[in-house]
């Protein structure tokens, strides 16, 4: 038997499982990182005395160096390895969000949090084809759905701290906290996550074999007494078999689909706090509506990774991306009270989130083990440009003086156009051999 099918065909091991963890936790980081300009929007906008379409810029500025992340880092990840590239992406996250507590002007905030999100992006890429390689057959969608949970877990609770320090405290201390979480994780990551067995298989270097015999019996699994014989080996194009014939359908449709619904799901999560206080709420208050939204994806990816072991993922994604245009629709109606918008957001949070995960668990599924991390990762990043785009866009409607109703039918189409162009995914795609 060869590594892969120890793992896809056996129980998962506590090594295993500590891996998926960890995973689940840097996911997290990802949530609150990529979240925390949201929590500091208001105090930056009263601080600077900066307009709506200057504040939707500084709110999607990471975004862009996520997008540069995503594309170049998942590619070096499939070569590299994933264990490097998440330790580097970990540091240049750190040392971003410490940064970014101590910047004095637009300018220098705007490049440090281009900086910070090319360590979201390329971290991203990464632990998704991580989760999936370290997962066994049976539990490979669930795991990934629960990895993505840890996004909204990490808005959920440094939201919830950051709340509470925004009583007391200005807005950089978000900074502060956030660089405080990500340096934890670094030595966690040093000691407890080895690089990845498919990826050590797959790129078959002189010393492959004893470092998958070492993680197999780290794991407590059978060692190998050779590398599996294949009958020839495909040299990996990078990027350009991504658009092979047996995967360009499916590089486009995912690519789309991801790039018109990330537009509607960073409207809710990047304005949401400051809608919120120009509402007349208080900034702490605003946190917890933003926390709302997360609590409802997080409950939207755990039922869809239950769901996934009965029903297509593609199934169930297309049901979220409908619910999502309801929903963010729902939203730009308003509400009379705070209690009121924290329960539609935590609905709107459950469908935009839900489709986010499911399409996670799609790119997992649609690449093989040498073009996983850097398909995923060029997704993720060309589709980004929806994230770019939608906070900026909403802000430059907000200044036209449209109300928050056409705003939100504008920014909801996003999850439409996805749907539409997730119909024509095939239900299992093809991929290029691996062998």
């Amino acid at each position: 038997m060869d590594s892969q099918r120890i793992l896809d065909d056996l129980p998962m091991r506590p090594l295993q499982v500590v891996a998926v963890c960890l995973c689940i936790a840097l996911n997290a980081l990802d949530g609150f990182d990529v979240l925390a300009i949201s929590f500091a929007g208001p105090g930056i906008a009263a601080d600077w005395g900066i307009t709506m379409t200057e504040l939707g810029v500084v709110l999607t500025m990471e975004l862009v160096g996520m997008a540069v992340g995503s594309v170049l880092l998942g590619s070096f990840a499939d070569g590299l390895g994933r264990r490097p590239i998440i330790l580097g992406c970990l540091v240049t996250m750190a040392l971003g969000m410490f940064a970014a507590a101590s910047v004095t002007t637009i300018g220098w905030l705007l490049v440090v949090r281009f900086v910070t999100g090319l360590g979201i992006g390329g971290m991203l890429a990464t632990i998704n084809a991580m989760v999936a390689e370290y997962s066994n057959a049976k539990r490979r969608s669930f795991n990934i759905a629960l990895m993505a949970t840890g996004y909204p877990i990490g808005v959920i609770v440094g939201g919830s701290i950051a709340s509470a320090l925004l009583v007391h405290f200005d807005w950089r201390s978000v900074f502060v906290l956030g660089g405080v979480m990500t340096s934890t994780l670094i030595p966690l990551v040093w000691f407890l996550m080895p690089e990845s067995i498919a990826h050590l298989a797959e790129r078959r270097g002189a010393d492959a074999l004893t470092k998958i015999n070492a993680t197999l019996k780290r794991m407590g699994h059978d060692v190998l007494d050779a590398l599996p014989v294949v009958d020839r080996v495909t040299p990996s194009r990078g990027w350009r078999d991504l658009f092979s014939p047996a995967l360009v359908r499916v590089t486009v449709i995912l690519t789309l689909t991801y790039l018109a619904h990330i537009m509607t799901f960073y409207f809710i999560l990047k304005w949401i706090p400051k809608l919120v206080v120009d509402m007349e709420f208080s900034a702490s208050s605003a946190g917890g509506v933003l926390v709302w939204a997360n609590v409802g994806g997080a409950i939207g990816s755990v039922i869809l990774g239950v769901l996934s072991h009965r029903y297509r993922v593609k199934h169930l994604v297309l049901v979220a991306l409908f619910g999502s245009f309801v929903m963010v629709n729902v939203f730009g109606l308003g509400q009379a009270d705070l209690a009121g918008l924290a329960l539609v957001s935590a609905i709107a949070g459950f469908f935009t989130n839900s489709a986010i995960v499911g399409l996670y668990a799609l790119f997992a599924e649609s690449y093989p083990t040498h073009l996983r991390a850097g398909g995923t990762g060029f997704v993720i990043g060309t589709g980004r440009a929806g994230a770019v785009v939608g906070p900026v866009v909403a802000g430059y409607l907000f200044d036209s003086g449209f109300e928050l109703s056409t705003v939100s039918f504008a920014m909801a189409i996003g999850s439409i156009v996805a749907l539409i162009a997730l119909a024509f995914l095939k239900d299992r795609p093809a991929q290029v051999a691996e062998d």
